[in-house]
């Protein structure tokens, strides 16, 4: 008889850890998925063209709170938690109910779901949302593409929408976002990269996106998500650690794997952190992973045009899943905005819509940042509909796309950008050029 298993997940990791492991084992069959964090992903099915030849029909997606009755309705023997950025608490209850409910609890290690690459492959992780993942990547970019390499970025999955369309997805310039009806999620990860002539891969299959990238590639650069594992084996693992928030690193899934699975341990954010919690995560990291190089490093902030934030009133908006998954209470844009001296940061709560006034329902830490939600374009049109309600003198858009591509903003506004710089030494370039790649 063969085991029935549910995979509980977020639209990325549980697809992953089924094409690789499950898809084509005769040992196991998954009845069902189900899903979480990321808006109206239950109650599809996980279709047949992806599923296999095991699975004619597909496999249906349930929403996570159905997980008991799911259990016992359809005899679940083994439940697998397949998506990340959650802290241990969280993890066991979410365990204790399902073995409560009858079934075995697991979660899968990365021996089991990382992908063999027949190029280099340099993986970009952190041990929470973020912490700067994103400015980490195109800065691993700036030197690979300085050395003469031909760099081709993966980046974690967002599938969002029509799951077989999405299953390879090839990015080389703008028109590519529009085809594939991107997410701004999935925008302010993919257009940096496009800026720099990168190639960028993404979607659902990641063993056919590893090989097709590996025809474009002397480099594989994994652009991480959430604070996930790796999709593929790295040559070199930089985790990204925040002392922000210390004692995260060891407190949250699977972000502590990250940091013992690491080579290169990055602090970032060092310029604005207290000196005693920069020293609090680096005895951490020490203490689970002595043998990792520790880079320290700051993301400095750079305002276009300061003279609007100046004395006024601000709206800032900042990156969706940082305040969401990351449960980050400010960002990038809340920062810049106090540093310009903004007069004040308003409130956007008493102006928000539909699903914005939901998530501000749903992550009651959120109180004067608006998060740049927008899985669909009903929701992009909600945040555009808040930020006219909002009585705000400008706006700060502390996102790393530029949402006025996307979203008509009625109110004086400027950008705030940062990168990646390290502060001494060991550094990221020394590191690369000694793989010798």
């Amino acid at each position: 008889m063969k085991r029935r298993i549910l995979i509980m997940g977020a639209a990325g990791r549980d697809f992953h850890n089924f094409n690789t492991f499950y898809r084509d084992n005769d040992d196991y069959k998954v009845v069902a998925f189900t899903a979480t964090q990321i808006p109206d992903i239950e109650g599809r099915k996980y279709p047949a063209e992806l599923a296999g030849s095991n699975y004619p029909e597909g496999i249906p997606i349930y929403p996570e709170s159905d997980i008991e009755e799911l259990i016992k309705e359809k005899n679940i023997e083994e439940v697998v938690f397949a998506y990340s950025d959650v802290n241990y608490q969280y993890l066991m209850s979410k365990g204790s109910q399902v073995m409560a409910a009858g079934a075995d609890f697991k979660m899968m290690g990365s021996e089991s779901t990382m992908l063999e690459s027949n190029v280099p492959v340099i993986a970009v992780c952190a041990v929470r949302t973020g912490v700067g993942k994103s400015q980490t990547t195109r800065r691993v970019s700036d030197i690979l593409n300085a050395m003469g390499k031909k760099v081709v970025v993966i980046r974690h999955p967002m599938p969002y929408g029509d799951l077989v369309a999405q299953s390879v997805q090839r990015f080389e310039n703008y028109d590519d976002m529009e085809k594939h009806k991107c997410t701004i999620e999935e925008m302010e990860e993919y257009e940096p990269h496009i800026e720099r002539g990168n190639i960028l891969y993404a979607g659902v299959d990641y063993e056919k996106i590893l090989r097709e990238a590996e025809k474009d590639a002397d480099v594989i650069l994994w652009d991480g998500g959430n604070n996930d594992m790796p999709f593929y084996k790295p040559d070199l693992m930089i985790t990204l650690v925040d002392p922000h928030r210390p004692g995260h690193e060891l407190n949250y899934y699977p972000g502590e794997i990250n940091l013992r699975l690491a080579d290169v341990a990055l602090i970032n954010k060092v310029a604005t952190a207290y000196p005693e919690n920069v020293e609090e995560v680096r005895k951490n990291i020490q203490m689970v992973n002595p043998e990792a190089t520790i880079v320290d490093a700051a993301s400095p902030l750079f305002v276009e045009d300061p003279s609007l934030i100046k004395n006024k009133r601000v709206l800032v908006i900042e990156d969706g899943p940082t305040l969401t998954h990351g449960e980050m209470k400010y960002g990038a844009g809340a920062i810049a905005a106090r540093k310009s001296q903004a007069k004040e940061l308003i409130d956007p709560r008493p102006f928000a819509v539909g699903s914005i006034k939901d998530t501000f329902k749903k992550y009651g830490h959120l109180s004067d940042i608006l998060p740049a939600m927008g899985y669909g374009k009903e929701q992009m049109q909600e945040l555009e509909d808040t930020i006219r309600n909002s009585d705000a003198e400008a706006v700060v858009i502390g996102t790393p796309i530029d949402l006025t591509k996307i979203i008509d903003i009625d109110k004086p506004h400027t950008r705030v950008r940062y990168e990646l710089e390290e502060i001494g030494r060991p550094n990221l370039p020394e590191i690369i050029e000694k793989l010798n790649l």
